[in-house]
Formats: C-alpha cells, structure tokens, sequence
C-alpha cells in the first residue's frame, strides 16, 4: 500500500479532529460542555496509530496484522473506560462517535486523491477494532463503577441508619428519663435528614444523568441569612471553623432548599479536603444583576487535570482517593447552580488552598 495514504492521514490529523468535534457536539448530548483536550480524549493517538497501520499494509505479516487489530482494539478500550467514567455517555453516544470519526476520515483523505478499496478497508476494519474494545471497556468500567457505588452507598447509608437504630434503643431502655428521651430523639432527627438528604442527591442525580433539568420552585429568600443559618447547624457538627465575609443582606429570587443543598455540600467538602488547622472563608457579595458566593479552603491542591472533571458524577480526584465519597456531591451542585441559570468555577493552587466560585442571577424564575 502506498505510503503516500499514510503521510496525507499525518498530515489530516487536525482537520479530522476538528470536524469530528464539530459532528460530535452538534450530533449528541454527551459531548455538551466539554473541552476539545476531554472531548478527543484517546483519538488523536488512536489516529496516530492509524498511521501505523496504513504503511506498506498490505506487505505486512499475518502477525502483525492481527496485532495491529489488537492494538486498536485496546486503544479503543482505553476511550471506552474514559467514556464510562463521564457518565453523562451513554454506549450508543460512544460508538457514533465512531462512526463519525470513520466517516470524516474518509471524507478529509478523499478530497485530496480518493482512497483504494484496500485502504479504505484498513480503514473500517480498525475502526471497527476500536469500536470492539470501546464497547468492552466502556461495559467492563461501568459494571464495576456501579458494583463500587452500591457498596459505597450500603456503607453510608449504614452509619446513620445505625446512628438512629441505637438512639431509638436507648430509648426505650429510659423512656421515663426525659431528658435522655429528647437528646436521643434529636439525634435520630438528625441521622434520618442526612439519610433524606442523601437520597435527595441520589434522585437530584438519576434526573441529571438522564440528561433533564431540576424542576425547581423559586421565592424570595436571601442567600446571606440562609449561609448563616446552615452553617450555624454545621458548626455543631465540625466546629466554629467557618469564617463568613459578607457585605450583608443579598435577596433574590430562588430555591431555598437548592441554595441550602449547594451550601452544605460545599462546606462538607473544604472540611473533608481541606487542612485540618486552617478555617475555612465563605464570601457572598452581589450586584444590581448577579450574587456571588464563594468559599475556599487551604489544604492540598487539586490538580489541573482534575479540575475539568470534578463536576462528573462519579470521578474522584486524585487527592480525595484516601476520603469516603460517592463522587455526586460536586456533580449535584452543578446542577442546581445551573438550574439558577448560573455557573459554578474552581481555582487550586499549591500552597494557596482551593475555592469554589459561584455566580446566579438574582432572579432564577
């Protein structure tokens, strides 16, 4: 095969990436939102290795043809794995992107000399290689996310079903002893809200996944009394470690109980990854148009990587591997910041902490 084909596909490589993306944002959900480095993912090497594959084919080994073929397939793997882990992908979603990638090959080759039936072949066949082991990888990757979720959220779930179940025996052992009544009484309130609230994540994030928006009923509230209030309930449980900067009364139209979920969700998460002896800064200030929260935390950075990613259900950055997560919280606070109509941003630096950046409308209706 004339190596002529391979050096046009080099040379390509750009062109048929950028109208691949093209194809590929206005073609499926999946791909909304992301950056072009997320959105190619493995494909420029997968092309790459195309390249490979088109030199002198034709005079190859029948051992080098077939490792080829298992080359694409791994390489096709390896996309697949990377598509489950951002499950806003269905497998369907995946393997188009495929089929336009086949299809933009083709195209971008053929307007400078038309491709052989041979080259073409090598073409689909590796294509169809890496759909294969996409497919694989996609399938293996996300039975065992969901196999890790289910354990995941058995453990949670456990320790304030426990909490509760303990209170309520207690009890029962003293129930003329008043005053051990109503302790244990709050703190079954208590386990039980937090089993509330973490089932409100969970369908919060079914609706989400399946590409639909929060319905949200929105009233006057305002946002710095409503800062005060949940971290005044938070402080019982971490401690006076939140310093709030304000600039004082900030009234909008919008979800309280939304507005609340962003708050905690937040929080819990500069303490949980955030220094130990540090305190943690809340500022909210606003405009005629917007209101602006934001709340940072010192501690280890998250690393750039992980900052375009944070936001995907499930993902796990690689400074909170050693925390207990489901990987929803982040997820679920984009969403309800979106369903303000606003927008959520991250910034961490080393040895200069990390903070979390949220701008709404104060009027979400």
């Amino acid at each position: 095969m004339n190596n002529k084909t391979s050096l046009r596909l080099k040379k390509s490589i750009p062109e048929i990436l950028n109208r691949w993306e093209k194809v590929t944002v206005e073609s499926h959900k999946g791909s909304h939102g992301q950056k072009s480095l997320e959105l190619r993912d493995s494909l420029p090497e997968f092309l790459n290795q195309l390249v490979e594959v088109l030199e002198n084919c034709l005079d190859k080994s029948r051992a080098k043809k077939i490792k080829d073929a298992a080359d694409s397939k791994k390489m096709g793997s390896k996309h697949g794995k990377d598509r489950a882990i951002n499950t806003s992908y269905t497998m369907n979603e995946m393997i188009f992107e495929y089929h336009i990638l086949r299809k933009v090959i083709c195209e971008v080759i053929d307007e400078d000399v038309p491709l052989t039936f041979a080259e073409r072949e090598v073409i689909i066949s590796s294509v169809e290689q890496a759909v294969s082991g996409a497919a694989t990888g996609f399938s293996s990757s996300l039975k065992e996310m969901q196999e890790q979720f289910s354990l995941m959220i058995a453990h949670d779930l456990r320790n304030p079903i426990s909490a509760a179940k303990t209170s309520a025996q207690l009890i029962l052992r003293r129930p003329d002893d008043i005053e051990n009544c109503i302790n244990k009484a709050g703190l079954i309130s208590t386990s039980m809200d937090r089993v509330d609230l973490m089932i409100s994540d969970l369908l919060n994030i079914s609706l989400l996944r399946a590409g639909e928006t929060l319905v949200l009923e929105f009233k006057k509230c305002d946002l710095d009394w409503l800062t005060r209030e949940t971290l005044n309930e938070m402080n019982i449980t971490y401690g006076k470690i939140f310093n709030i900067h304000s600039s004082g009364k900030c009234t909008g139209h919008w979800n309280e109980n939304g507005l609340r979920r962003i708050i905690e969700n937040l929080t819990s998460n500069a303490v949980k990854y955030g220094s130990e002896r540090a305190p943690i800064d809340i500022n909210i200030s606003h405009d005629e148009e917007s209101a602006f929260f934001s709340i940072h935390n010192e501690g280890e950075a998250i690393a750039l990587k992980d900052q375009e990613a944070i936001f995907r259900n499930f993902y796990r950055a690689k400074s909170a591997e050693n925390k207990v997560g489901w990987g929803l919280g982040l997820p679920m606070v984009k969403g309800m910041v979106e369903a303000h109509k606003g927008s959520i941003t991250v910034e961490s630096k080393k040895n200069r902490g990390t903070t979390f950046s949220i701008v709404i409308p104060r009027d979400a209706r």
